[in-house]
């Protein structure tokens, strides 16, 4: 027997979750399908635990900066605070029965299972059959994805879900993939104390970025012992039981455990959106202004391809909950979508790269101001590694994008976001007081290098 409801919401990841309870709230019911756990992979694997491991690893550096700075010091790694804190404080043991319970206090009847499209207005959980009077919004997110390496398949290898579960730091790590998350969990595994290689296709870290920011983070690794081989192929992967071996062709690279962070992925087929008229073997769901995706069908999230992060999917599900309620407003706007890296330094961007820019023929200029050149850089002295970079519209005299690397740089990052999004004149900017001596001074030496681009 079919169950009606006003709307079906597949996958409660953050944005999901929250859309689910804001239209329940309003009034309407709700059923919200999860095939994992309430609240995706944010609060159980990815952004809240690991920066948990980011912050534990932060101070290990800090101490570890002592001598010269302020005394002296004896640091001395371990693992098992880290591990309980993400277990009891940040996951509660991987269980979602407080989330759970959140949610349906809103309203929200919750369908475990895996949810498949099956006709429009139509979802089908196992043997339940839900339709929806209103329409269907879709939040699944992504899984990790693992590359097609001759051997990979079978092995034990870790993704970002098993590097968080980790109850203890490998002697040893190969680290495939020199994105944010490989970047991120090998600077945190390597200040424990672990033998920390990364293995990258691109021919930088952080190939996303600013080339600015891949050659600063490809510094601080060196320093800190990490060993990154870029522009690498690798032919096949080997476990014996008690190592992984990873073939680069004329190379060879063996350690205890290999995290594979080689991107992530959407299983539109699986979810049947052919049975509305979407591409099944497409990597994302297009969406307009409104996050319609079809006719009575929303989307957000991961699966949009407007960035994997759990800001744009709060942000279109907030669109998508006034879209399916009727109301006006303005529609999606990606100009300055802030992302944050959280490496030490930190790589905060928005916006446009420079190169970015120039494929859109813009016509541009850039400013840039290293940390360690202002008041606070040399103040802060150990670990004051950054920049700030400014990419600039010179047609319009506005910004486009910028990054701001180094200590805090996600917060220094926020005055940057401001200005793309709102369009600051950069005439505006120059007539700003930069309060003394901070690290988001730099971007008045950015705009003064600009001045002079």
């Amino acid at each position: 027997m079919a169950e009606d409801v006003d709307v079906v919401v597949i996958g409660l990841g953050p944005g999901g979750e929250d859309a689910a309870g804001r239209l329940a709230e309003a009034g309407l019911s709700v059923a919200g399908v999860e095939a994992r756990l309430v609240g995706g992979e944010c609060p159980y694997y990815a952004c809240v635990p690991t920066k948990m491991m980011v912050r534990a690893a932060g101070l290990l550096a800090e101490g570890r900066r002592v001598p010269g700075m302020a005394g002296d010091a004896t640091v001395r790694p371990d693992w098992s605070p880290v591990a309980g804190r993400i277990r009891d404080e940040a996951t509660d043991g991987w269980n979602d029965q407080a989330a759970a319970d959140r949610l349906t206090a809103k309203g929200v009847r919750l369908v475990r299972g895996r949810g498949r499209i099956t006709a429009p207005g139509e979802v089908t959980v196992g043997d339940r059959t839900l339709r929806a009077r209103r329409g269907i919004l879709i939040d699944i997110g992504t899984e990790p994805a693992a590359p097609p390496i001759d051997g990979l398949d079978g092995t034990p290898y870790w993704t970002n879900r098993e590097a968080v579960r980790a109850e203890r730091v490998p002697g040893s790590l190969l680290v495939l993939g020199g994105g944010v998350v490989g970047a991120e969990t090998a600077q945190v595994f390597a200040r424990f104390g672990a033998d920390v290689t990364i293995v990258e296709v691109a021919d930088r870290l952080l190939a996303q970025d600013e080339p600015e920011s891949s050659e600063l983070i490809a510094e601080v690794f060196r320093k800190e012992g990490l060993l990154v081989r870029t522009g690498a192929t690798v032919t096949g992967v080997r476990h014996d039981g008690d190592s992984f071996t990873l073939d680069l062709g004329g190379e060879r690279l063996t350690a205890e455990r290999l995290l594979v962070a080689a991107g992530r992925r959407s299983d539109l087929r699986g979810l049947g959106v052919a049975a509305v008229g979407l591409d099944e073997d497409a990597r994302t769901i297009p969406v307009d202004g409104n996050m319609r995706a079809a006719d009575g069908v929303w989307a957000i999230g991961d699966v949009t391809g407007k960035g994997q992060f759990t800001h744009v999917s709060m942000y279109q599900g907030r669109i998508a909950v006034r879209d399916i309620l009727g109301e006006e407003g303005s529609p999606a706007a990606y100009r300055a979508v802030p992302r944050v890296t959280f490496t030490d330094p930190e790589i905060g961007a928005v916006g446009l790269t420079e190169a970015q820019a120039r494929d859109q023929n813009l016509p541009v200029r850039t400013g840039f101001a290293r940390l360690e050149e202002t008041a606070r850089g040399w103040i802060h002295k150990a670990g004051n590694e950054g920049f700030v970079k400014l990419v600039e519209d010179t047609e319009w005299g506005v910004l486009v994008g910028a990054t701001a690397a180094g200590p805090s740089g996600g917060e220094v990052l926020g005055a940057l976001s401001v200005a793309v999004h709102a369009e600051v004149p950069t005439g505006a900017l120059r007539e700003m007081i930069y309060a003394y001596p901070t690290f988001h001074r730099a971007i008045e030496a950015a705009l003064a290098d600009l001045d002079g681009a």
